[in-house]
């Protein structure tokens, strides 16, 4: 019997026998965390009546040992977050686009949600003009998919090694401890690929009033691989089913002093009172010929697929809230290099850093077994060579800890092999071609309602008003005016700027 398999079956005897118990008419006590029954919870052991209190008092040792190191390190970003588990049904065959069992017909895969903020910390208000994180772990029969994404198909930056500054300047001052528009926009002033995201994170979409009415997106470009080794590249995207519903800049503030809790508590009363929400995924697909076709890098993050189609490949269903928030969406590790058969990462730069910064953190935060917790662990069996580390109950047998071996039972499957990808040049560190940094802000813009447009110069006139950094400003607002000379003109007439001076500098950049 496989390691796993023995460990599971450990397990499972525990929680038949803590059942049987109680439903046995046993009487259910406090205990230690070793077992042994409690006989006095309120009162510690002393020395008399009056006297200090006993070291030898071991319930009382460990819960304040426990209670000490209840906090595990907070995420550096998506701290605040709300769990669901639900299912995920396919809509039809990909067989000819990838070997993704998941997207087999007549299957059934489990999955785990969570939504999240981004630079907020965990108890911070969740109506927070901040991207939302839209993060799906399928536990698959190959294993786990997870697609780390947001509410929006774009981002800020387009290069990984740029995210740490990005996070830097936008989570609350180093020295104050309160995040300061000055330093965001200090970086955003010198990172004009940012404007796209920026507009459309202004926008009233930029403030769902739930996280039931708001789609979601993987962000990056992945590649579909089929029984062929033939390559596609797509892009993901949930609709919620349940219709996009955002706050007007007028309603965020009282909704926060209302319940700045209103997307937890709005989701879980959704799932309780029966109304389970759902989202179809689609994907856009493209020939890797195809990707040259745009005249912008099809896979830098900050620009959309535009006038590719979409296709619907299945539907998922949010049914349960979790029993334990620490265990489930606490603990709960997303990473977008956990891929499955079938499905390849793209060489979107981006996408590149995140597939080791990710799974590192979540190492970083849990432990190097975070993988067999079990709000992480694959529905399938786990053959791998690990070796102990902290929390390792993996119950695994045997001296071979190696690979390859010939006296282990597992041992590598070529099926499974990465697909080839052609390569030209040399090293080199260089910026992507074609960065065309604003023209699809400018799409974005003359897309919106005349009531649209005005939220989107309230708001972001809000914050760069703001900005004290005049060179910062100025170099802000001909970013948003090269979008759309409309858009531009109304910022800068709402931050009292010079619109002349804005127009001029817009006139210097390169799109």
């Amino acid at each position: 019997m496989k390691y796993n398999k023995i460990a599971g079956a450990v397990a499972a005897l525990v929680l038949t026998m803590t059942i049987a118990g109680t439903s046995a008419g046993q009487d259910v006590h406090l205990t230690t965390d070793a077992g042994a029954p409690v006989g006095d919870n309120q009162n510690s052991q002393t020395a008399g009546a009056n006297g200090p209190v006993l070291l030898q008092d071991a319930h009382l040792i460990e819960k304040l040992q426990h209670f000490d190191r209840e906090r595990i390190p907070e995420r550096v970003v998506h701290a605040r977050g709300t769990g669901a588990f639900g299912v995920f049904q396919p809509a039809g065959d990909l067989s000819d686009l990838t070997t993704a069992k998941v997207f087999s017909p007549g299957t059934s895969t489990p999955v785990f949600v969570r939504f999240s903020t981004v630079m907020g910390y965990r108890g911070s208000p969740e109506q927070a003009r901040d991207p939302r994180g839209f993060a799906v772990k399928f536990y698959t029969q190959q294993g786990n998919w997870d697609m780390v994404g947001i509410n929006w198909p774009i981002f800020f930056i387009r290069d990984a090694i740029k995210f740490p500054d990005f996070v830097h300047a936008n989570k609350p001052s180093a020295v104050t401890g309160v995040q300061d528009p000055d330093l965001a926009f200090d970086f955003f002033a010198h990172s004009p690929e940012a404007t796209n995201m920026l507009t459309h994170l202004y926008s009233d979409d930029g403030m769902p009033d739930s996280y039931r009415h708001m789609d979601g997106f993987a962000v990056h470009a992945f590649k579909f691989v089929n029984a062929q080794g033939q390559v596609h590249y797509v892009k993901f995207h949930w609709k919620s089913l349940q219709g996009i519903h955002d706050l007007r800049p007028s309603e965020v503030g009282p909704s926060i002093g209302k319940d700045w809790n209103l997307n937890t508590n709005d989701l879980y009363a959704a799932i309780r009172d029966g109304n389970s929400p759902k989202w179809d995924l689609y994907v856009q697909v493209l020939e890797p010929g195809d990707l040259a076709k745009f005249d912008f890098d099809a896979l830098d993050d900050t620009k959309v697929w535009t006038g590719v189609p979409e296709k619907r490949v299945g539907t998922m269903t949010l049914n349960r809230v979790p029993d334990n928030y620490f265990e489930s969406t606490e603990e709960s590790a997303f990473a977008p290099s956990r891929l499955v058969p079938g499905i390849e990462p793209s060489e979107d730069r981006m996408l590149q850093g995140r597939l080791f910064a990710y799974a590192d953190t979540q190492m970083y935060r849990l432990g190097a077994n975070y993988n067999t917790i079990p709000v992480n662990r694959p529905a399938v069996g786990v053959h791998n060579e690990d070796q102990d580390g902290v929390m390792n109950a993996s119950g695994r047998k045997g001296e071979t800890n190696y690979e390859p071996s010939g006296i282990a039972e597992v041992g590598e499957d070529a099926h499974y092999k990465s697909v080839q990808l052609a390569l030209e040049g040399t090293t080199q560190q260089r910026a992507l071609g074609k960065p065309r940094n604003f023209f699809q802000a400018g799409e974005y813009y003359r897309s919106l309602t005349k009531e649209g447009k005005q939220d989107l110069v309230t708001a972001l006139g809000g914050d760069l008003s703001h900005v004290h950094n005049p060179a910062n400003q100025y170099a802000m607002l001909s970013y948003f005016y090269k979008a759309d000379a409309d858009y531009g003109t109304r910022l800068s007439e709402a931050v009292h700027a010079d619109v002349s001076r804005v127009k001029a500098a817009a006139a210097a950049l390169s799109d």
